[in-house]
């Protein structure tokens, strides 16, 4: 059994779901049905899980976070998991190609499953998808829409770039 609550954002509405073991995704309002297949769902605005990441997604939203702290339960295969892992390293505010994950992970040539996985994060934001861009420097494909992964490359951006007081 899944809960889950609702999140209005800068990137449009977002639905944070978790399971016991902690949050399992955050989907985009125009998520394609078969992206992350988490049923049965039920309504759940008190969940200490689900409180927590709006909390922490809000601050991210108002550039007063760069990282999240919570307990992750996302549903994949080995493979993807290990792709996810390696997302959780790319820093704050910078990007990296999918060929470099590939190579990351040991793999140079697994360019297109390394792409497959990252389209199937359903960790949104938390796990940092919108940090993969294409080797060229170009955004691609993004399951919120390539204008909410610009959006979030250029808060990050200004964040990054932000001199201290």
């Amino acid at each position: 059994m899944f809960v889950y609550k609702e999140l209005p954002s800068p990137v449009g509405n977002l639905t944070l779901v978790a399971s016991t073991q902690g949050l399992a995704a955050v989907l985009w309002e125009k998520e394609r049905p078969d992206r992350v297949a988490l049923t049965p769902l039920r309504h759940e605005s008190e969940d200490a899980t689900l409180k927590e990441a709006e909390r922490q997604l809000r601050e991210y939203f108002a550039g007063a976070r760069t990282s999240f702290d919570l307990p992750l339960a996302p549903e994949g295969t080995e493979f993807q998991k290990r792709v996810w892992l390696e997302l959780e390293k790319i820093p704050y505010g910078e990007t990296r190609s999918y060929s470099q994950i590939a190579a990351n992970l040991e793999h140079p040539k697994a360019v297109r499953a390394v792409g497959a996985a990252n389209g199937r994060n359903p960790l949104s934001i938390i796990v940092p998808c919108h940090r993969v861009i294409g080797s060229s420097g170009r955004l691609t494909g993004f399951a919120g829409g390539l204008e909410a992964k610009a959006f979030l490359i250029q808060l990050e951006a200004r964040r990054s770039c932000a001199s201290p007081s």
